[in-house]
Parts: C-alpha cells; sequence; structure tokens
C-alpha cells in the first residue's frame, strides 16, 4: 500500500476556532489519507487542542511545532518539506477554519488521484447548482486579483487564493519550497509561480500540468486575518514575486 497523501494546516492562535470533529470525520476510515497542523507559534491554547486531536487519531494526525512565528507561507512551506521527505506521493494545503468543507477536501483528493494533472486548484466559481458562500466584496478584489496574477504567472487562473491546493510529489516541487517565499499572504502565487518557472535543475510545469476544480461548497468564515491593510501587502508582494520569477526564468533560460 502506498503512502497516504498529506493535507498540510497551518494554525497561528486557531484554539477557539478548531473543529477536532470535523478534521476527525476527514480522515476517519481514510487509509489514504493523513493531517499534518503546523502550529506556527501560536500563544493561546492551539498547541494543547492540537495535542489531544493528535492523540485521538494519531494513526492519521500528526503536529509539527515551529518555535515561533513565520507566519502562514512559511508554516505551509514546514509542513510541505516535512510531507515530501516522508515521502507522502500526494500533499495539499487547507485553512485550519475548514472554509472547504470536509466533503469537498475528499473529492478534490479523489480528483487529483484519477486525473493525470501535477497541480490542482480548488476554486470558488458561483455557478449555478453550487453553493459558494463569499462576500461580494472579497469576490470583485478576487476577481481583479486573479487578473493580475494571471498576467505574472503567464497563466490563466480564475482563483490563485482559495485555501485548497493539491500537489503530486514531485522533483519540481521539492524545488519549488526548498527557499522561502517572499511573501506572508499571496505565496500561493509565489508557489505557482516557481513551479511553471522550473529551476536550472529541474524542469518547468505546462499548462496542461495545472487544473482548476470548481468547488461544490465553500463559505466565509469569521475570524478571518486578512484586513483591509493587507490589500497594499498583497500589491508590493505581488510586484516582488514578478521580479523573482523574471530573475528566476532568467536563471533557467527560459
Amino acid at each position: 500500500m502506498s503512502l497516504p497523501a498529506t493535507l498540510v494546516v497551518p494554525c497561528y492562535n486557531e484554539a477557539d476556532r478548531l473543529d477536532d470533529e470535523a478534521f476527525l470525520t476527514l480522515v476517519r476510515g481514510q487509509d489514504d489519507l493523513r493531517v499534518l497542523f503546523v502550529n506556527d507559534g501560536s500563544k493561546d491554547a492551539t498547541a494543547e487542542r492540537l495535542a489531544v486531536l493528535a492523540a485521538r487519531q494519531s494513526d492519521r494526525i500528526a503536529v509539527l511545532e515551529l518555535p515561533r512565528n513565520v507566519g502562514k507561507a512559511e508554516a505551509v512551506r514546514a509542513g510541505l518539506r516535512r510531507a515530501l521527505a516522508e515521502g507522502a506521493p500526494l500533499v495539499g494545503y487547507l485553512d485550519a477554519d475548514l472554509a472547504t468543507p470536509v466533503s469537498e477536501v475528499r473529492r478534490l483528493v479523489s480528483v487529483l488521484r484519477r486525473n493525470g494533472a501535477t497541480v490542482l486548484l480548488a476554486s470558488r466559481v458561483s455557478l449555478l447548482g453550487r453553493d459558494i458562500q463569499r462576500k461580494a466584496l472579497r469576490h470583485y478584489l478576487g476577481r481583479v486579483f486573479a487578473s493580475v496574477a494571471s498576467a505574472v504567472l503567464r497563466l490563466s487562473v480564475y482563483d490563485t487564493q482559495c485555501g485548497a491546493k493539491l500537489f503530486r510529489a514531485t522533483p519540481a516541487l521539492e524545488a519549488a519550497v526548498a527557499e522561502p517565499f517572499l511573501s506572508r499572504w499571496i505565496f500561493d502565487v509565489e508557489l505557482l509561480g516557481r513551479l511553471m518557472t522550473g529551476s536550472a535543475t529541474t524542469a518547468p510545469l505546462s499548462e496542461g500540468d495545472v487544473v482548476e476544480e470548481p468547488l461544490l461548497s465553500w463559505r466565509d468564515v469569521p475570524g478571518s486575518k486578512l484586513r483591509p491593510g493587507h490589500a497594499a501587502i498583497a500589491a508590493k508582494d505581488m510586484a516582488r514575486i514578478a521580479l523573482d520569477l523574471a530573475r528566476r526564468r532568467k536563471a533557467a533560460g527560459r
């Protein structure tokens, strides 16, 4: 039997929002799925909550404790590197608030296992018959952001910022997470850009290696750590990412 897929869940001061039963439901009866929580130097009772949760399902839930707060981007990167080092054939990440519900997370893993893609991006598309509960302002800001991200990535992508993403374990992914991210918040764009650019030792992914899967259900969860001022930070970080990707393309001769 192959090793289970590993889903990384970054946590910073999530003690009051963690839904223990939902995460237990996610992994119970799933021999091919495990969760790796990354406690990003939380100052509340998150560490204690995660320890209890892991003890209840130790074969499917693990915790990586970071000694200090490094931000969501680096917490995710640390988790992905740990999962890859442990031999997981599929890795990914999702938000601790489970805005992408358990049923959808399981479905996304099944979709990637069945198709030949290397990267699967969950996408919040408000189609008829779908239950996508997203605030209007965030939706329209997201459309502007996605347009800019598509230009930077040279890839037409609808939703770079949905919290659920999955990847096949490849040398390209290992290389992409080998260096720290420049951005604490829009690292999703940075990670995808590194994969699409490649490196001196790894080939870039092609557009056909990446698929977006429209979600059947998603909801905004109260308590988000994003604030209005983060838009300015995101714009500055996007410029830094664009320059970094240009440097990487030049170094790789692409």
